[in-house]
């Protein structure tokens, strides 16, 4: 069985989605600030068929979505139906696909060489408590693909520096770049999830052994960590350019008033030669 975790858009209205989802007949559970619906469904490949299958999504505001024992088909139509209370929604969703199974007779871990999860029971708060991880996961590689396309529209930039010893952009286009880099860190920093331990876990201590298994495999803490060095790189590279252009409107202005300068003298020598004259 597949448990997959798609990243749809920046954040998701999470009141409004839970009364559309009521109309549709889904019946969702809040855990938090995190919708649960259960669906059931008939999926006759590789299993017997007709055998019903229960289908567990959760929902995060940050515009994630997990569906464990989901068909694709299913989760092509509630995302579809769902991008109506998304904000600023991605041209495609991002998407994490990991295997997983139930085992009544062992205790629930990671088997990293397979990429499988192995539960020790059909429980949705152990589902919950892995989903907060794989979402976590999934919305982190929709940021590191955007300061990849930045390093990669900047890298000129320090080439350019290098051979020519200036740089063809702006002092506003250079400003314009340096909010957007700021904007992305704050997303990445303030605006979701990704740092902190979810306040599930907070009043269900229990179920965070699961989650920080999760999130040690899909090794979160050290994509951040090379994230914000390269966020780092590139600010320290806008400094360096901004340094660039404030020494060369310096040194204009400083050419200007030498020139003003010289006018003024060469002026007052034509007025004391006339004078004479």
């Amino acid at each position: 069985m597949k448990c997959i975790a798609y990243a749809v858009a920046e954040k998701y209205d999470i009141d409004s989605m839970a009364k559309f989802l009521r109309i549709k007949g889904l019946e969702p559970k809040f855990y938090d600030d995190v919708i649960h619906v259960t669906h059931i469904e008939e999926i006759p490949a590789s299993l017997e068929e007709g055998t019903p299958v229960k289908q567990d999504i959760f929902i995060f505001p940050y515009g994630c979505i997990v569906g464990w024992s989901v068909s694709y088909e299913f989760t092509a139509e509630l995302i579809e139906e769902l991008y109506k209370f998304a904000t600023n929604s991605y041209d495609k969703p991002f998407e994490e696909i990991i295997n997983f199974s139930i085992n009544p007779e062992e205790k629930t871990y990671i088997l990293e060489e397979e990429d499988l999860i192995i539960l020790e029971e059909d429980e949705e708060l152990i589902k919950l408590s892995f989903s907060h991880a794989l979402s976590q996961s999934v919305k982190l590689e929709v940021f590191e693909r955007r300061v990849n396309k930045t390093i990669e529209q900047t890298r000129y930039l320090s080439d350019e520096l290098a051979s020519k010893g200036r740089i063809s952009l702006s002092r506003r286009k250079l400003a314009q770049q340096t909010g957007a880099l700021f904007a992305e860190r704050n997303s990445i920093n303030l605006d979701t999830d990704l740092l902190d331990m979810p306040e599930f876990f907070w009043r269900r201590p229990r179920y965070e052994p699961f989650y920080l298994m999760a999130s040690h495999y899909m090794d979160i803490n050290t994509r951040l960590d090379i994230l914000n060095r390269r966020l780092d790189a590139i600010h320290e590279l806008y400094d360096i350019l901004s340094n660039e252009l404030n020494h060369l409107h310096s040194s204009r202005l400083e050419m200007i008033i030498v020139v003003l300068i010289l006018i003024e003298v060469i002026m007052a020598v034509l007025r004391d030669l006339f004078k004479w004259i």
